[in-house]
């Protein structure tokens, strides 16, 4: 799974030309509330957004399904790529019961995060993923649900801005209801642990 995990992450530098951008990291939500205090009800919520392919997505769509959801944005030099990885590992890892959990990255960059460039992205990364992205209105409604905090930062020496961000992986049950977070951080044998204690 290693040599899978680095020709996955090679091709993701391949898409959109991380090495420019290595060494910036990431908001990782010291000023937001922690998940893990707040009531189910308040991370999670209804949303519209366009997938990979192009077609109209809704919360409503995964109910059924355990659901990790991140958001982030393609041009990212280290936590998305590190937080998709993992989730696709830990997929791997926890075998047929993979099939109830459905994988999703919403792009918090909708400027540069077209519908073309959500495609080669999460196909690089794992078949299984689907990549949600929209308008500056509807990205921001949905980050707004679950709590994601982002901002477009230039940093120094840079000509093309990233986005600071909130870097959580949120687990959501078959009715659409908070379960557990992890962050990008999380190592993929922990994310797999708790998954089997929730994915039966």
């Amino acid at each position: 799974m290693d040599i899978l995990k680095t020709i996955r992450f090679i091709a993701l530098g391949a898409i959109v030309g991380l090495g420019a951008a290595w060494g910036y990291h990431f908001w990782q939500g010291a000023n937001m509330p922690d998940p893990a205090s707040l009531a189910g009800d308040a991370i999670g919520g209804p949303y519209e957004l366009i997938d990979q392919n192009g077609t109209t997505r809704r919360d409503t769509d995964f109910r059924g399904k355990f659901v990790m959801i991140y958001f982030g944005f393609t041009f990212c030099p280290d936590a998305c790529p590190t937080a998709l990885l993992g989730m696709a590992q830990a997929l791997d890892d926890i075998g047929p019961s993979a099939d109830r959990v459905q994988p999703i990255f919403v792009s918090i960059d909708p400027d540069r995060d077209t519908v073309a460039q959500m495609k080669s992205y999460v196909e690089a990364v794992d078949p299984r993923l689907i990549g949600l992205t929209g308008s500056a209105a509807q990205v921001a409604s949905a980050a707004k649900a679950y709590r994601v905090f982002y901002r477009k930062v230039t940093p120094p020496g840079m000509s093309d801005y990233l986005m600071d961000h909130t870097s959580l992986i949120y687990l959501m049950g078959p009715d659409g209801k908070y379960l557990d977070h992890f962050s990008h951080e999380t190592p993929p044998d922990k994310i797999a642990e708790k998954l089997r204690r929730h994915v039966r």
